[in-house]
């Protein structure tokens, strides 16, 4: 689910009660799931216990719309596989009280 825009029908993110390009109201819409990685980068230093290096931080655009892109993990491949413009779908990790979206290669 991603914030939406009737209005001017857009999606934007992060969420919020109104769009961020017109004022209007919006609401949750439901979304694919699916990407592409628009740039990345691998940490090779530890940052904390419960995320060993390395690990990539990459900023997703998801496919429904241009520009709709957001931070994020790419998990369950090499890292030094990853590259620009990689095909990639959503998995929820929990982490705490919460589920996280991060991504993994879409062989589909």
């Amino acid at each position: 689910m991603m914030s939406h825009c009737p209005t001017c029908d857009r999606f934007f993110h992060p969420p919020a009660a109104t769009c961020p390009t017109c004022a209007g109201g919006a609401s949750p819409r439901e979304v694919s799931g699916r990407g592409s990685v628009y740039t990345y980068t691998v940490n090779r230093h530890p940052y904390h216990p419960d995320v060993p290096p390395p690990y990539v931080v990459a900023i997703v655009e998801l496919d429904e719309q241009p520009g709709l892109k957001f931070t994020t993990n790419v998990v369950n491949c090499d890292v030094d596989a990853i590259e620009i413009g990689m095909r990639v779908k959503v998995r929820f990790e929990p982490t705490g009280d919460a589920w996280v979206p991060i991504f993994e290669p879409d062989q589909g």
